[in-house]
C-alpha cells in the first residue's frame, strides 16, 4: 500500500518545497505534492513553484517570522541548485 511518505518521494521537490506549496496554497502535502509535481512538468511550471516560494518568503518577512523566511530561503536556494530552469524566461 503507497503511504504518504511513499507520494511526497516519488515527486522532485523536497520535503520542504512541498511544504512552501502547502502553506502558499493553503493544501495539504499530498495534494501540494502533487500539484508541485504537476507544475514542473508544465511549460513555466518551474517558475511559478518559485514564485510560491518567493511570496511565501515575503510574506514571512511581513510578518516578522525570521525563522520561517530563513527556512523558506534555504527551501528555494535548494530549489534553485536543483531545477535551474526555474530561472530561465522569469524576468
Amino acid at each position: 500500500m503507497i503511504n504518504e511518505n511513499d507520494i511526497l518521494d516519488m515527486t522532485c521537490l523536497s520535503r520542504e518545497q512541498i511544504e512552501a506549496i502547502a502553506v502558499h496554497e493553503h493544501l495539504d502535502t499530498v495534494t501540494a505534492a502533487e500539484l508541485g509535481e504537476y507544475l514542473m512538468h508544465i511549460h513555466h511550471g518551474p517558475q511559478k513553484v518559485q514564485q510560491m516560494i518567493c511570496e511565501d518568503i515575503a510574506d514571512a518577512l511581513h510578518h516578522d517570522d525570521l525563522t520561517s523566511a530563513r527556512a523558506l530561503y534555504k527551501a528555494l536556494k535548494a530549489f534553485l541548485a536543483e531545477h535551474p530552469e526555474a530561472l530561465r524566461g522569469n524576468n
